[in-house]
């Protein structure tokens, strides 16, 4: 039976965060160009998504995310 009494973050972090509403931005850039056919913005939303991507472990190892700077998860 598996332990639920250990919190394990679920991304709970500023690195999840930052990364996660920097991605969405860019879906919604890129929805917006492909819905009002303008292949830049098409491309800038793939560029925000991308720099979204990145942004999270980016972020992570600069002490942002679940373990922090101290590297432990509590």
């Amino acid at each position: 039976m598996s332990n639920h009494d250990e919190e394990l973050g679920h991304g709970h972090s500023t690195a999840a965060w930052t990364a996660v509403i920097t991605a969405t931005i860019g879906v919604a850039i890129g929805t917006v160009g492909i819905v009002l056919p303008q292949e830049n913005l098409v491309i800038v939303g793939l560029a925000v998504t991308g720099l979204g991507a990145l942004l999270g472990p980016i972020m992570a190892k600069l002490g942002y995310g679940i373990a922090g700077k101290t590297g432990s998860t509590k």
